[in-house]
């Protein structure tokens, strides 16, 4: 038996290489191949004589090239712009298509309190396949199908284990934290930076993912999400646990779901309630994170390189725009929300604003007030299942979840310049425009 090292371009993962492997023992009198996609070759063990050519088509018709690949910081093959395109095509016809069937509208029908543990749960499923999906779902799907990419060969179970561990460890969180909140009562809330600062760090994590998956930044190859080996080894932790550690974790990330649900259990003063209220939340978004994490265990094959293409290219836009909404939690306008003017009227001596909040966020969110004079807000909320419901101001000190109706905050600005307000996750802002008295508009 002899040996030989065939150098192979455009591989990204351990797809690659199976699809590559598959093709090459096709060939006549290949015995064994074993391909590398990190070194960039193929060790083909044969007898008799190998027909070279035979190896050159077989590799072709996998859809890669004989010859060495140089690595740096962005591709240069061709097919991976091609096929980059196709998908993001494709993610962006899904996203148009759903969004006129009215996915990301779904809460809109949902009535009743949160008192109500079926409401609660029932707030859960939708938001495990809707808004909630941009920030713990991003985070699922990117690290689902990196793992999926780099394990091709492991069985559908144990490709879909990982996500049952995850939501184990995010269900047993939600329910003990919940019951500590609603025992503590403000304990857990988080300032704007703080949440700032959190949905930006998660962005991120989400944009290495999505550019891992996308493959065409052979340097994000070198990054890796995982325990350094020597914590994992003193703590007894197994690489299997990392899951249940990553879903307990995000009980703290700020999903505007989460917080209305967290808001109301720090409300209640009740251990019980809360962790109930938070539990059955969490069982309600199992089923679409589950989902999320089902698609990345069945693919295989040529199907496989663009399907984690086409989830690249989701994570990466989900974690645009997280970091967005994290600046806007720090003050920072990155997607500048519309504007829409709003007017004022004295009322005794009180500056009265009128706003309207609902699914789509706050209307007017822009408005001119004067300095000194108070300032009477009233807010007119028509759908609380959403986290436009949970509104903050650092300048204003306020952190309030709304009721449905009318809602009335007083607040007097003391020094001119421009307060800000947005929902807890950052995504839905306005503004107040402070001027001095005796100023000429």
């Amino acid at each position: 038996m002899q040996s030989c090292k065939v150098h192979i371009k455009g591989m990204h993962c351990r797809s690659c290489e199976i699809i590559l492997e598959e093709e090459i023992l096709k060939v006549p009198n290949v015995i064994k191949a074993s391909v590398h996609h990190q070194k960039g070759i193929a060790v083909i063990d044969y007898q008799n004589n190998l027909d070279s050519k035979a190896v050159i088509k077989a590799i072709e018709d996998a859809g890669y090239t004989e010859g060495i690949d140089q690595h740096g910081w962005i591709s240069k093959n061709i097919r991976d712009y091609r096929e980059l395109g196709i998908v993001f095509l494709f993610v962006m016809g899904t996203f148009l298509l759903a969004k006129g069937v009215g996915v990301f509208g779904l809460t809109d029908s949902i009535s009743g309190s949160y008192n109500s543990l079926p409401v609660v749960f029932l707030i859960g499923l939708t938001a495990g396949v809707s808004t909630c999906m941009a920030l713990v779902g991003g985070l699922v799907l990117g690290a689902a199908a990196r793992f999926s990419a780099e394990n091709p060969g492991a069985s559908r179970l144990e490709k879909f284990k990982p996500h049952l561990l995850f939501n184990l460890g995010r269900i047993i969180s939600y329910f003990i934290f919940g019951g500590i909140i609603g025992w503590a009562g403000s304990f857990f809330q988080l300032s704007t930076s703080i949440l700032g600062i959190l949905t930006i760090v998660v962005g991120f994590v989400m944009l290495i993912l999505g550019g891992q998956l996308i493959d065409i930044f052979p340097v994000l190859k070198k990054i890796s999400f995982t325990l350094p080996k020597s914590i994992s080894q003193y703590f007894g932790i197994k690489e299997q646990t990392n899951p249940v550690i990553l879903g307990a974790s995000t009980f703290f990330l700020p999903c505007g779901f989460t917080q209305a649900m967290q808001l109301y259990a720090m409300s209640t003063g009740s251990p019980i309630t809360g962790a109930l209220t938070l539990g059955v939340f969490a069982l309600g978004t199992a089923p679409g994170l589950l989902g999320v994490g089902g698609l990345t265990s069945v693919v295989k094959g040529s199907v496989a390189r663009y399907f984690f293409k086409g989830a690249g290219v989701v994570v990466a836009m989900l974690a645009i725009f997280n970091i967005s909404n994290g600046l806007n939690l720090l003050g920072i306008n990155f997607l500048e929300t519309p504007k829409v003017l709003g007017k004022q009227t004295i009322v005794d001596g009180v500056q009265e604003i009128y706003m309207i909040q609902d699914s789509d966020g706050y209307s007017p969110n822009n408005f001119t007030i004067t300095q000194g004079i108070p300032v009477r807000w009233i807010i007119t909320s028509k759908n609380i299942n959403t986290c436009a419901s949970s509104i903050i101001s650092s300048k204003l000190n306020i952190r309030q979840g709304l009721r449905k109706g009318e809602n009335i905050i007083e607040f007097t600005p003391t020094e001119a310049g421009t307060i800000r307000f947005s929902c807890t996750m950052g995504m839905y802002n306005g503004l107040f425009n402070v001027i001095s008295r005796g100023y000429n508009k």
